[in-house]
């Protein structure tokens, strides 16, 4: 089968051998899947990763156990022992031998088939298009933060980043009735949200003035400093951002301020499925370009020019 490799210095489209299933794992084929942030930050360096990159995909059930055969599934990326405290006490996401789709020792969905776990997949209901249903992850990283953070209506929250994940944690706490402030360089990105009656601004025209909860979510390394500057005493800070390059910390804001910080990765499916069910959340807003998978070097090229959001890449045999 055809999938993009990263050797650690180039990306390629490749030949693979052809995953297998077993009573454990079921084989996908891959209908599209999007490029991430943190595919852009792998080839960069990032995780020191090797194989077939990609981790948000959508795709139909080939091969494995048979109530599962024919399904149109969407799948969480973390592939867990199962069995050690973590993972019985439902922190899978954090097993200490976990691999990760796409990033940690795992091959990924820029393929035409991928392997997955079959306790990691989750059916798409019929009413949510692939277009839409490519987005359950990074939608479910986005809800994510609901989960460890309490938001209150009228509780002011202020989200670094017009990206795509800025874009979708916006959306998310928006809809908690928080008063919410977006920052980002792109004035295109930030109509999408002024659309949907979200308050943004330029980061350039930004007064600084400090919020209760503040979400970073630039991918950028420099952005921690700003995010705490705008969180207020005992605010919380919620990281979003993955990055190859290592930043600089001045702890001492953390503690004069008592700021909480709060490290904010992957979430449960089911929120994003359910809001993408029911159109409460715009996503197909997000996609600016489409390849092939034999396009898929370009397509990263496409995923890193200025103004750029989800970049799809149509992983069906050709």
């Amino acid at each position: 089968m055809k999938a993009l490799v990263w050797d650690g210095k180039h990306l390629a489209v490749l030949e693979r051998p052809e995953p297998r299933a077993d009573a454990a794992n079921a084989v996908v084929r891959v209908s599209s899947a999007g490029i991430c942030n943190t595919d852009l930050e792998i080839v960069k360096g990032y995780m020191g990763f090797r194989g077939v990159l990609g981790h948000e995909f959508v795709g139909t059930v080939e091969d494995g156990p048979a109530p599962w055969r024919g399904k149109r599934v969407v799948g969480e990326i973390n592939f867990a022992c199962g069995t050690c405290e973590l993972c019985t006490a439902g922190l899978g996401r954090h097993c200490p031998t976990r691999r990760v789709m796409g990033i940690l020792a795992a091959d990924g969905a820029f393929a035409e088939r991928l392997a997955v776990p079959v306790g990691n997949l989750h059916a798409v209901p019929e009413s949510v298009p692939d277009d839409e249903a490519v987005f359950v992850e990074p939608l479910a990283a986005a809800f994510e933060v609901l989960e460890q953070v309490s938001v209150r209506a009228g509780m002011s929250a202020v989200v670094f980043g017009d990206g795509k994940l800025g874009l979708l944690v916006a959306q998310v706490l928006h809809q908690t009735g928080a008063r919410v402030l977006v920052l980002g360089k792109h004035v295109e990105k930030l109509a999408l949200l002024t659309r949907r009656g979200i308050e943004t601004a330029l980061l350039a025209d930004w007064k600084g003035e400090r919020a209760e909860l503040v979400v970073e979510a630039t991918g950028s390394s420099e952005g921690f400093a700003r995010a705490v500057a705008a969180t207020r005493p005992r605010g919380v800070l919620v990281l979003k951002s993955t990055v190859a390059e290592s930043a600089g910390l001045n702890l001492a804001p953390l503690v004069i301020d008592e700021i909480t910080v709060v490290g904010s990765r992957c979430g449960n499916f089911a929120p994003a499925i359910r809001a993408l069910e029911l159109g409460t959340i715009d996503v197909r807003s997000l996609i600016s370009a489409r390849r092939t998978l034999a396009q898929a070097v370009d397509a990263f090229v496409a995923a890193t020019r200025p103004g750029a959001l989800k970049v799809l890449i149509d992983c069906s045999p050709t």
